[in-house]
């Protein structure tokens, strides 16, 4: 029988190249989206262009009820998930005396919050099926050494790396790895704003991450070659830090 794994935020960027790698390691993948039905559906031909089974959800995950409703739904149809890969996020960049209460609230809700909402509901039909598992929460070097701007943003993507790290001791015995992947700038629509010429410098390999670069991290750590790798943050940043 297939495993199944989630992957948020994969209509684009680095959760489609997530999704893919995944497919083409052997994996079906639900495929997570908010907004963009459109690049949802351009996923799910790629994974199935890659012979695995696709399907589409939709929920802001921010939203817990919306959450726990969905994922509740394609347990029931599908079975338990094998693994999810917690990819979606916000970011609202801004000086910190600049950050309004309700951009502050937008990101941790959305990005810390959404690591409670997704996984909450998974984790124990993950238990009960027996098979072991994997999940993994994308971080950012963010959330390891802070960014100029980004408090918020480094914030939530630090308290998501506590949070596996508990959750890793928790699941440990139960045979389902709990890791962090932290990307550095990586060459996605969310780079875009990024001001390359300052920033390029911090960077040994002087150039930004590819999105299947992440992906195929992803892969390997959804793999059994991956089983005794779990409460690790996985830097992939041209030598940021």
């Amino acid at each position: 029988m297939s495993k199944r794994i989630l992957v948020t935020g994969a209509s684009k960027g680095i959760g489609r190249a997530v999704a893919v790698e995944a497919a083409l390691s052997g994996f079906d993948v639900s495929v997570h989206y908010n907004k963009d039905k459109d690049g949802a559906l351009e996923t799910a031909k790629l994974i199935e262009d890659a012979g695995r089974l696709a399907s589409i959800l939709s929920f802001n995950i921010s939203d817990r009820e919306a959450c726990s409703k969905a994922i509740e739904a394609e347990i029931e149809q599908y079975g338990a998930y094998y693994g999810v890969v917690c990819n979606a996020g916000i970011t609202k960049d801004n000086a910190f005396p600049s950050i309004s209460g309700d951009d502050w609230d937008a990101v941790i809700h959305t990005n810390l919050d959404g690591f409670y909402n997704v996984i909450h509901p998974i984790v124990m039909p993950m238990v009960r099926a027996r098979s072991g598992g994997r999940i993994i929460a994308m971080s950012s070097v963010s959330g390891i050494i802070g960014n100029r701007g980004q408090a918020n943003y480094s914030a939530s993507k630090a308290g998501i790396i506590g949070a596996a790290k508990a959750l890793a001791v928790e699941l440990g015995k139960r045979k389902i790895t709990v890791n962090c992947i932290a990307p550095g700038v990586i060459d996605t629509d969310m780079a875009n704003d990024v001001p390359w010429d300052y920033i390029k410098d911090s960077i040994p390999l002087r150039r930004m991450g590819k999105p299947e670069e992440v992906g195929k991290l992803a892969a390997f750590l959804l793999s059994e070659n991956a089983s005794y790798i779990t409460r690790q943050v996985i830097s992939i940043n041209g030598g940021m830090v």
